[in-house]
């Protein structure tokens, strides 16, 4: 097995992009102690956001579940930039909080969710497995469909 984040990615077919630079007044990523906060991270494919709109609307179920996944490698490529790349620097994902711009008549938030949750799983393993919310909102940075936060432990450098 590959030691690096973006290796173990590319093993399941992947790729990530570069991490996203903050889009306002924030950083992408906070260290504290042995805690990584990484901001918020929308579906974005060649450097443009993606799956625009709400799910029960404009996205179908099927393509939140992609635009999770892809906001997912967000997380990813965050974690790598933090961690230098290093897959051995990931103790746990701890939490993922899933925000889905969706109508209010859809109830599947979590099902859409597992897009990014399942990743995590396919790329950690069991230290993938986390506490997790899944949000309704009315919408989300550049009007996308999924943007998705995380918390993880990591080991010392």
């Amino acid at each position: 097995m590959t030691r690096t984040i973006s290796g173990r990615v590319a093993e399941l077919g992947l790729a990530l992009e570069p991490a996203a630079a903050p889009a306002a007044n924030y950083v992408p990523f906070v260290q504290d102690g042995n805690l990584l906060y990484i901001s918020g991270q929308i579906s974005r494919s060649g450097g443009k956001a993606t799956f625009l709109g709400q799910l029960g609307n404009q996205i179908s179920e099927a393509d939140g579940i992609a635009a999770a996944r892809l906001s997912a490698l967000g997380i990813l490529a965050q974690i790598a930039a933090a961690t230098g790349d290093r897959l051995d620097r990931v103790a746990r994902v701890v939490r993922l909080g899933v925000f889905v711009a969706s109508t209010p008549d859809f109830h599947r938030q979590s099902a859409v969710a597992n897009g990014a949750s399942d990743l995590m799983v396919e790329v950690f393993g069991d230290a993938g497995r986390h506490a997790r919310s899944a949000v309704g909102v009315a919408s989300l940075p550049q009007g996308v469909a999924v943007e998705v936060e995380a918390v993880v432990a990591l080991t010392p450098a």
